[in-house]
């Protein structure tokens, strides 16, 4: 969904300051990049952790492949704390304030809930700076079987992707 956000959004809405105290565009998807490195580096160190992403100098370009590395990653991480990793991730640390938590749904919830709350600011700062993404974009991230097929996974959840686009 990331990728799709950053492939349709006007160049000039990536780093348009927002009035107030509120983070561009640009700083919202570093951000999750540099959540999810976070999470990797704190839950599952014997990852290779991929590079941090500097919010105030990062192209779409670097935050596309950024995402689309520390997305394979927190899927290992995830595949190893819900046992194909032999039982190398047996928690899950948010932040080094935070109390572990057992691996399990409510991990996948809780970084699902990151991302779709950032993605819904970015939606919306994109509006209201005036780049309204296309309702074919913004209602589209919801039409996951269209998505499943555009990238490359036809038979639906549970089919691995051949795609990098997605």
């Amino acid at each position: 969904m990331n990728q799709v956000l950053i492939g349709h959004l006007d160049p000039a809405a990536w780093t348009a300051k927002p009035p107030g105290k509120v983070r561009p565009i640009a700083a919202i998807f570093t951000h999750m990049h540099n959540v999810r490195c976070k999470w990797v580096r704190l839950t599952a160190p014997h990852l290779s952790v991929p590079e941090q992403l500097n919010r105030a100098h990062c192209t779409p370009e670097q935050a596309r492949a950024g995402l689309a590395e520390s997305a394979v990653r927190c899927s290992e991480m995830l595949a190893e704390g819900f046992g194909d990793g032999g039982g190398r991730v047996e928690t899950f640390l948010r932040d080094g304030w935070a109390q572990p938590w057992p691996v399990g749904p409510e991990v996948l919830c809780y970084m699902l809930a990151h991302e779709a709350h950032h993605r819904g600011q970015v939606c919306m700062l994109a509006h209201q700076l005036g780049f309204p993404l296309p309702n074919a974009v913004t209602g589209g991230i919801w039409n996951w079987e269209k998505l499943w097929k555009e990238c490359g996974s036809p038979g639906g959840p549970g089919v691995i992707s051949q795609s990098k686009n997605c």
